[in-house]
C-alpha cells in the first residue's frame, strides 16, 4: 500500500534506508569529482557492497545475507526480451487512411477514416488501436515517407498497389519527356503518391485513344499553363488545344478553366 501524500512516516523503514544511504554514500563522495556517469556508478557500487555486507547491530546476518536467504529465491528471471519504453498519442486518419507520426505516414484500414485512434509507438514499432483493439502495426520509420499496407486500401486502390512513382514515371517517359514531367507533377500534388496512381494511369491510357504524339503535346501545354490533372489533359485533347500555342495572356485563364476543381458552365446545364 503506498504512503499518503506528504506523510513519509507511513513508510518509516524506507525513509530510514534512504537516510542511511545518504550518510554512508552521498556524504562520503561529496568531495570527489566524477567525469562521467559510469565513473560515479563504479564508486557507488564499491561503497554499496560494503554497506550491504555490514553485520546488523542487533540481528544476525547482514542486508546481503538476508537478501540471499529471503528475497533472491523468490525472484523470477529477467524476460528474454528487454522492456521497450512506449509512448502514446491520439490520431485521426484523413481521407487517405494514413496517420502521421514525426512526419512519417502510416496506413490504417480505410474503414477507420476520421475515427479517433490511439497510437502506441516505440523506437522500433508503431501500433494503432481502436477501442483497445489493435487494427494496424508498422515498423517504425524516421523522416518523411509513407508506409502503406495493401490490405488497408479500398479495393479501388489495391489494384495499384504494385505500382511505384518511379515505375509510372518510367512508363510515361516512353511517350515523351513532357508526359513524364506531367505525371511527376500529378504525383506531387498528392500527399500520398498512391492516391495519384489512378489519375496517372488514366492519363497514359489517353495515348491509345488520341495517339501518343497528341498526348505528349497535350502534356506539354498542360505544363505551361500549370494544369496538372487528368481532367485537364482530357479537356485539352477534346478541344484540340494540344497543338495550339500558349500565349502569356492565356496562361492564367487556361489554368482556371482546366483546374480539376472547377466544373465549368456545362456542369450546370
Amino acid at each position: 500500500m503506498p504512503a499518503r501524500v506528504r506523510t513519509p512516516k507511513d513508510k518509516s523503514l524506507a525513509e530510514k534506508a534512504v537516510q542511511h544511504i545518504q550518510y554512508q554514500i552521498v556524504a562520503r563522495l561529496r568531495d570527489q569529482t566524477f567525469f562521467g556517469l559510469a565513473e560515479a556508478n563504479e564508486a557507488i557500487a564499491v561503497l554499496l557492497k560494503k554497506i550491504n555486507s555490514q553485520p546488523f547491530q542487533k540481528l544476525p546476518g547482514s542486508r546481503l545475507s538476508q537478501f540471499e536467504k529471503s528475497d533472491k529465491p523468490a525472484l523470477k528471471p529477467l524476460p528474454n526480451i528487454p522492456y521497450k519504453f512506449a509512448e502514446w498519442a491520439k490520431a485521426r486518419p484523413g481521407p487517405d487512411y494514413h496517420i502521421e507520426l514525426d512526419k512519417h505516414f502510416y496506413s490504417v484500414p480505410y474503414t477507420f477514416i476520421k475515427k479517433s485512434l490511439d497510437v502506441r509507438f516505440t523506437d522500433q514499432i508503431v501500433e494503432v488501436f481502436y477501442r483497445s483493439k489493435r487494427i494496424a502495426a508498422h515498423i517504425r520509420k524516421y523522416g518523411y515517407g509513407h508506409a502503406t499496407l495493401t490490405e488497408h486500401m479500398p479495393k479501388a486502390h489495391q489494384k495499384y498497389a504494385e505500382w511505384t512513382p518511379q515505375r509510372i514515371i518510367n512508363w510515361a517517359s516512353k511517350t515523351g519527356v513532357a508526359t513524364a514531367q506531367l505525371v511527376e507533377k500529378v504525383i506531387e500534388t498528392k500527399e500520398h503518391p498512391q492516391l495519384a496512381f489512378r489519375a496517372c494511369l488514366g492519363i497514359l491510357r489517353l495515348g491509345k485513344s488520341y495517339s501518343e504524339s497528341r498526348l505528349e503535346a497535350a502534356c506539354n501545354r498542360a505544363l505551361k499553363i500549370g494544369a496538372y490533372s487528368y481532367r485537364s489533359i482530357v479537356s485539352i485533347l477534346k478541344n484540340n488545344l494540344d497543338n495550339v500555342p500558349v500565349s502569356s495572356s492565356e496562361t492564367l485563364t487556361a489554368t482556371k478553366e482546366a483546374h480539376e476543381n472547377v466544373r465549368g458552365g456545362d456542369y450546370f446545364k
